[in-house]
Protein backbone atom coordinates (compact mmCIF):
# COMPACT_ATOMS: atom_id res chain seq x y z
CA UNK A 1 0.00 0.00 0.00
CA UNK A 2 1.14 3.56 -0.99
CA UNK A 3 0.08 6.61 1.60
CA UNK A 4 1.92 9.78 0.81
CA UNK A 5 0.79 12.94 2.64
CA UNK A 6 1.32 15.77 0.56
CA UNK A 7 3.70 17.47 2.89
CA UNK A 8 6.38 15.22 2.24
CA UNK A 9 7.21 15.12 -1.58
CA UNK A 10 9.93 17.69 -1.63
CA UNK A 11 8.03 20.38 -4.65
CA UNK A 12 9.63 21.37 -7.94
CA UNK A 13 8.66 23.63 -10.44
CA UNK A 14 6.48 22.29 -13.60
CA UNK A 15 7.86 23.47 -17.61
CA UNK A 16 4.90 26.24 -17.12
CA UNK A 17 6.30 27.80 -13.92
CA UNK A 18 3.85 26.09 -10.97
CA UNK A 19 5.39 24.73 -8.02
CA UNK A 20 3.89 21.01 -7.35
CA UNK A 21 4.31 18.51 -4.94
CA UNK A 22 3.57 15.46 -7.07
CA UNK A 23 1.79 13.25 -4.38
CA UNK A 24 1.21 10.15 -6.29
CA UNK A 25 2.78 9.16 -9.71
CA UNK A 26 4.45 6.44 -11.08
CA UNK A 27 7.38 7.88 -9.71
CA UNK A 28 7.31 7.62 -6.04
CA UNK A 29 4.23 4.35 -6.25
CA UNK A 30 2.35 1.72 -7.90
CA UNK A 31 0.38 4.07 -9.53
CA UNK A 32 1.12 3.33 -13.18
CA UNK A 33 -1.05 5.64 -15.57
CA UNK A 34 -1.92 8.93 -13.97
CA UNK A 35 -0.13 11.11 -11.30
CA UNK A 36 -1.89 13.54 -8.68
CA UNK A 37 -0.23 16.37 -7.40
CA UNK A 38 -0.83 19.94 -5.54
CA UNK A 39 -0.17 23.10 -7.05
CA UNK A 40 0.27 26.48 -5.79
CA UNK A 41 0.14 30.07 -7.72
CA UNK A 42 1.57 32.93 -5.66
CA UNK A 43 -0.66 35.77 -4.86
CA UNK A 44 -0.32 37.55 -7.90
CA UNK A 45 1.45 35.16 -9.96
CA UNK A 46 0.18 32.73 -12.69
CA UNK A 47 1.01 29.78 -14.94
CA UNK A 48 2.71 30.13 -18.53
CA UNK A 49 -0.36 29.21 -21.24
CA UNK A 50 0.87 25.90 -22.15
CA UNK A 51 -0.95 22.63 -23.39
CA UNK A 52 -0.40 18.50 -23.15
CA UNK A 53 -0.85 16.65 -26.18
CA UNK A 54 -1.23 13.12 -24.70
CA UNK A 55 -2.29 14.27 -21.04
CA UNK A 56 -6.26 15.52 -19.69
CA UNK A 57 -5.71 17.28 -16.52
CA UNK A 58 -8.32 17.99 -14.08
CA UNK A 59 -7.96 20.61 -11.73
CA UNK A 60 -9.30 20.81 -8.43
CA UNK A 61 -9.30 24.06 -6.37
CA UNK A 62 -8.40 23.62 -2.96
CA UNK A 63 -7.99 27.18 -1.68
CA UNK A 64 -7.53 31.42 -2.61
CA UNK A 65 -9.42 31.76 -5.83
CA UNK A 66 -8.32 32.72 -9.06
CA UNK A 67 -9.09 33.04 -12.82
CA UNK A 68 -9.06 30.23 -15.49
CA UNK A 69 -8.80 30.23 -19.60
CA UNK A 70 -9.18 26.84 -21.37
CA UNK A 71 -8.96 27.17 -24.76
CA UNK A 72 -11.17 30.09 -25.50
CA UNK A 73 -13.19 30.18 -22.53
CA UNK A 74 -12.29 31.94 -19.00
CA UNK A 75 -14.03 32.16 -15.81
CA UNK A 76 -13.32 32.75 -11.78
CA UNK A 77 -12.59 29.81 -9.48
CA UNK A 78 -12.39 29.40 -6.45
CA UNK A 79 -12.49 25.97 -3.97
CA UNK A 80 -14.42 23.05 -4.94
CA UNK A 81 -14.23 24.45 -8.41
CA UNK A 82 -12.87 21.17 -10.74
CA UNK A 83 -11.80 21.98 -14.50
CA UNK A 84 -11.19 19.67 -17.01
CA UNK A 85 -9.03 19.94 -19.57
CA UNK A 86 -8.45 17.92 -22.67
CA UNK A 87 -5.48 16.76 -24.34
CA UNK A 88 -4.03 19.78 -26.93
CA UNK A 89 -5.91 22.38 -25.21
CA UNK A 90 -4.13 25.88 -24.19
CA UNK A 91 -5.08 26.97 -20.64
CA UNK A 92 -3.80 29.62 -17.83
CA UNK A 93 -4.61 30.21 -14.35
CA UNK A 94 -3.55 33.04 -12.13
CA UNK A 95 -4.33 33.99 -8.93
CA UNK A 96 -6.63 36.78 -8.31
CA UNK A 97 -6.32 36.77 -4.33
CA UNK A 98 -5.36 37.63 -1.25
CA UNK A 99 -3.67 34.07 -0.29
CA UNK A 100 -2.01 31.65 -2.04
CA UNK A 101 -3.95 29.69 -4.95
CA UNK A 102 -3.75 25.14 -4.10
CA UNK A 103 -5.00 22.64 -6.57
CA UNK A 104 -5.06 19.38 -7.39
CA UNK A 105 -3.63 18.80 -10.43
CA UNK A 106 -4.84 14.88 -12.06
CA UNK A 107 -3.15 13.62 -15.09
CA UNK A 108 -3.81 10.66 -16.94
CA UNK A 109 -1.42 9.78 -18.37
CA UNK A 110 0.99 11.09 -15.68
CA UNK A 111 2.52 14.32 -15.74
CA UNK A 112 5.73 15.00 -17.79
CA UNK A 113 8.02 17.58 -19.06
CA UNK A 114 8.02 16.04 -22.10
CA UNK A 115 4.19 16.40 -23.02
CA UNK A 116 4.11 20.37 -21.63
CA UNK A 117 4.32 22.60 -24.24
CA UNK A 118 4.69 25.96 -23.93
CA UNK A 119 1.95 28.16 -26.47
CA UNK A 120 3.73 31.73 -28.04
CA UNK A 121 0.00 33.43 -28.02
CA UNK A 122 1.62 36.55 -26.68
CA UNK A 123 -1.73 36.98 -24.33
CA UNK A 124 -1.52 38.57 -21.15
Amino acid sequence: MDVVNVSEPPPFITKDGSEIREILAHRNSAIGNQSLAEATVPVGGSTQEHYHARTEEIYYITHGSGHIRVGSEERVVGPGDAIAIPPGVPHKLWNTGHDPLRLLCCCAPAYEHADTFMTESGRP
